[in-house]
């Protein structure tokens, strides 16, 4: 049974926690595509940040994760979605990834992309993510909305 979990908002002082959430969860991803930078990674996250598009996971008493959604006209985007590596293999990043989708409220397909050779990218294969598009780095992937 997966885990409890509560997702609340997310506040601009968030920021600076949720970038070192990012690097740790990034770094064997990116050490492995050779794109590993310590500051960029964190000031790349902290340029894109909205609070407004951003929810916090909160589970057993603390805040073990991320995930943002944001509204285009033509797909929801699922970005920043960092579970800390003490949560993970629990199945709380897939009961969160469910309960955002099963939230939906209209057709518009949910989007993402994931990096190559991620390991995540078997969580979302298994929540209806297929292949969109890729390239050396990048893995872009799409999801049906509700029918």
């Amino acid at each position: 049974m997966p885990p409890e979990f509560t997702l609340r908002p997310s506040y601009s002082s968030d920021a600076i926690w949720i970038a070192e959430l990012r690097a740790v969860v990034m770094r064997p991803d990116l050490e492995r595509l050779g794109r590993w930078d310590p500051v960029r990674v964190r000031e790349r996250f902290l340029r894109a940040f909205q609070p407004e598009h951003t929810y916090v996971i909160h589970t057993a008493g603390v805040d073990a994760g991320v995930i943002a959604v944001r509204q285009e006209p033509d797909a929801r985007w699922i970005e920043h979605f960092y579970v800390a590596p003490a949560h993970q293999g629990k199945g709380l990043g897939g009961a969160v990834l469910r309960h955002v989708m099963a939230a939906s409220v209209d057709e518009r397909p949910f989007r993402l992309n994931v990096l190559q050779g991620s390991p995540a990218r078997h969580l979302y294969e298994r929540h209806g993510f297929v292949l969109e598009s890729e390239d050396q780095i990048d893995v872009f992937m799409l999801a049906a909305g509700i029918p």
